[in-house]
């Protein structure tokens, strides 16, 4: 809780935000507000964070490190990767994390089916063919699938797979997860014996430790023919080269990837090329309200903040997310 008396707030903000963004920002009333531009951080930038007591947006982990009055970051993202090497156990001690948490669970779980709709009736395939003026309707007719009554497997158990599952309502599918805690299947002993009986695998996995390459070329090799695997969580998730492997040889039957291991994706890499890929480039979380919605998220958080009430989305760093 801010007592009486005490300095008015500092608000940081490394957004990109249009003028009615930052308008709204100064209209919360928390006192100083100092507006960075994301990606051209400079010395006075800095030196706004080091003065700052609550900062909006995901700095550099080294400058939050030495920001030593910040005691709130709302961070405008879900993923958290960039400050896992922090000395949480010290710096936890003055300073709040918070992420986006369910913000983007609409948009990515609608993304999700969309790109399993695209590839399950041929929707990539046929934008290609048109930006080539190709007629192939008696070759791609035959090979179109139905959602309807897939097995699908989701990976997590957070609001965004919640979302993604509730979509999936009027497919009359059958959707397991898997979440160590609450999850259908539990345990990568048990995701090993059930791989093989889904239709699709949706990854929807928070960046830790034990999520690393758990779709490895093994688990992958698992996976029935013909299904098709969605990463919207993080790209360390799987094993690209396997992947592509299982993708090149027909095996698989397709992949739709929000998320890669290295963002930018290089080019000349094997996935812009790799057949049955649909490539949304992590852009999954967007909608032309997200400012709107990463503010409302800020205001409630601030006001929550102020009066002493526990805040939404707090990191558990001790968890990895």
């Amino acid at each position: 809780m801010v007592n009486a008396g005490e300095r008015p707030l500092g608000l940081y903000v490394e957004l990109p935000l249009d003028e009615s963004g930052r308008a709204r920002l100064r209209r919360l009333g928390t006192g100083s507000v100092w507006f960075a531009e994301p990606g051209t951080v400079s010395a006075a930038d800095a030196r706004a964070l080091a003065d700052a007591d609550i900062a909006l947006g995901n700095p550099g982990a080294d400058r939050v490190a030495e920001a030593p009055r910040l005691r709130w970051l709302q961070l405008a993202s879900v993923g958290i990767d960039d400050y896992l090497g922090l000395d949480w156990p010290v710096l936890g001690r003055r300073l709040t994390v918070t992420n986006l948490g369910d913000v983007f669970a609409g948009p990515v779980a609608e993304s999700c089916l969309a790109g399993i709709l695209a590839l399950h009736r041929g929707i990539d395939e046929l934008c290609g063919l048109r930006s080539r003026g190709t007629w192939a309707k008696s070759e791609v007719r035959p090979r179109l699938r139905l959602l309807a009554g897939a097995h699908v497997l989701v990976l997590g158990r957070g609001s965004i797979a919640r979302r993604f599952a509730e979509l999936l309502g009027p497919f009359d599918c059958r959707v397991s997860h898997f979440a160590r805690g609450s999850g259908d299947i539990r345990t990568p002993a048990e995701l090993d014996v059930r791989l093989p009986d889904f239709d699709v695998v949706v990854g929807l996995l928070p960046g830790t430790p034990g999520t690393r390459g758990l779709l490895d070329a093994r688990r992958l090799a698992r996976m029935r023919p013909g299904a098709v695997l969605v990463n919207a969580g993080r790209g360390s998730l799987v094993d690209e080269e396997a992947l592509v492997s299982e993708l090149s040889s027909g095996r698989l039957g397709g992949a739709v990837l929000d998320v890669t291991d290295t963002e930018p994706l290089p080019a000349g890499h094997p996935l812009w090329t790799c057949p049955n890929v649909v490539l949304t480039q992590h852009t999954a979380g967007g909608s032309t309200d997200e400012g709107v919605r990463v503010i409302d998220l800020f205001a409630e958080n601030l006001h929550r903040f102020v009066t002493g009430t526990p805040l939404r989305n707090p990191v558990r760093w001790d968890r990895g997310f």
